[in-house]
């Protein structure tokens, strides 16, 4: 059994890659996305929409991934998200103008959607029962391990643009920073195709197709003999009950007996988007550059904020069986709402004014001069400021000195923001993050389970969506403190909710949760 344990945990790991890969090509537009703004001047909805995109068509991939991959096989399909995220990669590195980019970073989201809903899958159909939710866990693991890489590999990036080496400017690394930023991903997704190879076909699916040998063969790689024959009966005898089962339209689960469960369900769902979270993954060092601390300053800080994420998912995973699942969103999203007050309250005490010895730190001297009329001149916050400035150096040049500009001017307390931003992101990833999946497994009812959980899937990943793309346009128009204060709203009414209706489902079976929420 030793030998089987330790290839069940190496075929998991290889898979789990699939979670890193689509961490990491979720989050890589962190780093890029200043860069991109400037290059193919976009504006701020043409910027956010070239970020929301991504989430967007990975939505659509995660409702057809599960049918297709049913037809030819995990394997199959994990291995072709491997080739998309390799030419995704390298495709949007070298893309010409921002059409193709878009349309390449789009392709990206195939592979981001459909490796989510399959890499879990078929670690569950091989794990053996008492180890289940250990192996699964590790693709959520590799999801988080994928952002933190992908902060650290962009400042990593960012730092050799920054040196005087010779090989950074024969790679040409200092001109195109953020193509390289994207481009690096190609490596870990040829190691995923390679190390798929090692990876054998699902037995579900092997006895899904009638391939009963193949499978029982597969299973005796996982198991000992008498386990995999009765692992093969129990899948077997499933299928057969599966075939006759008819199943569950959408528009059931919108039925009054099933209404609370819903409505938990889309509350907890929406909350844990609306409140911001893929704001701070995909443009964290926007958000620090807007407390003036520099580019470099804000992308040291990004790699905390995937540090804190891994840290606090794992702390989540180990508390999750001990403490329940209410306390865990109680503690979370209140604490969401405070750190969001903290943010609101931290910019909006920032002030904004140029001296002649301020105006002297930005490096471009065309810039100092068009800039020199707004010495003296007060600034009640970053709106104003930034609306002056664009209207000075016109909206291109502003947004590619808009760091140097506002460090420049501002003056506040950047720790709060590090502080606001570091304890909203240990909050969301003790509680919502991995909470939200959880709740859904366990508040529907059987017969309607798989098409709900498609269904507040998919509004999650709407609403994730629209945050994403308004969030620049927010920061230049509604300015830091509102946008924040706005986030931190809507956790204040879900920790109403929460508390009003959630219920705890720990140490409860899913027929005693049916027998609670369902009206009968």
């Amino acid at each position: 059994m030793k030998i089987n344990n330790r290839f069940i945990v190496i075929v998991a790991t290889i898979v789990a890659l699939g979670g890193l890969l689509m961490g990491f090509d979720a989050s890589v537009i962190s780093g890029v996305n200043k860069f991109v703004q400037i290059d193919f001047n976009l504006t701020d909805l043409e910027l956010g929409f070239s970020v929301s995109s991504l989430t967007i068509v990975a939505a659509l991939a995660m409702m057809v991934a599960g049918p297709l991959s049913d037809k030819y096989g995990r394997k199959t399909l994990l291995r072709i998200c491997a080739v998309i995220f390799f030419i995704s990669a390298i495709g949007s590195a070298l893309a010409p103008n921002f059409t193709l980019f878009l349309i390449l970073r789009m392709l990206g989201g195939i592979g981001v959607g459909a490796s989510l809903i399959l890499a879990p899958m078929y670690i569950a159909e091989i794990a053996p029962p008492d180890q289940r939710g250990k192996l699964v866990s590790f693709n959520q693991l590799n999801i988080v391990l994928g952002i933190s890489l992908a902060f650290f590999s962009n400042f990593y990036i960012l730092s050799l643009a920054n040196s005087d080496l010779a090989w950074v400017d024969a790679l040409g690394i200092k001109e195109n920073n953020w193509r390289w930023m994207l481009g690096v991903e190609a490596v870990p997704a040829v190691l995923y195709f390679f190390g798929l190879y090692l990876v054998p076909r699902s037995p579900r699916w092997l006895l899904m197709k009638k391939r009963e040998r193949e499978a029982y063969e597969v299973m005796c790689r996982f198991r000992s003999e008498e386990e995999a024959k009765a692992d093969i009966e129990a899948v077997r005898e499933n299928l057969e009950k599966d075939k006759d089962k008819e199943k569950a339209s959408l528009f059931e689960i919108f039925k009054p007996a099933f209404g609370l469960v819903l409505t938990i369900g889309l509350v907890i769902g929406i909350l844990q988007q609306i409140t911001g979270i893929n704001s701070v993954f995909f443009y964290a060092p926007m958000i620090f550059e807007q407390s003036g601390i520099g580019t470099d300053a804000s992308f040291i800080q990004a790699i905390l904020v995937g540090l804190t994420n891994l840290v606090f998912t794992i702390l989540a995973m180990l508390l999750i069986d001990k403490l329940g699942r209410k306390p865990l969103l109680l503690i979370g999203v209140g604490g969401i709402a405070i750190f969001m007050g903290v943010l609101a309250y931290g910019f909006s005490t920032a002030t904004y004014s140029l001296t002649q010895e301020k105006l002297e730190m930005i490096s471009d001297t065309e810039v100092k001069a068009q800039l020199s009329p707004l010495v003296g001149m007060p600034f009640a916050n970053d709106v104003e400021y930034k609306n002056a400035c664009k209207e000075i150096l016109g909206e291109t040049k502003a947004k590619q000195f808009e760091s140097e500009v506002i460090t420049a001017a501002i003056t506040m307390n950047p720790m709060l923001i590090l502080i606001g931003i570091l304890g909203f992101v240990a909050c969301f990833a003790i509680s919502l993050g991995p909470v939200m999946w959880v709740l859904f497994s366990e508040l529907f009812p059987l017969k309607i389970r798989g098409v709900a959980i498609s269904f507040v899937g998919f509004i999650n990943s709407a609403v994730s969506a629209g945050v994403q793309f308004v969030f620049p346009w927010e920061l230049s128009t509604l300015g830091s403190s509102m946008t924040f204060l706005i986030y931190g709203l809507f956790a204040v009414a879900g920790l109403v909710f929460i508390i009003i209706k959630v219920p705890e489902t720990k140490g409860k079976s899913l027929e005693e949760l049916e027998k609670q929420l369902v009206k009968q």
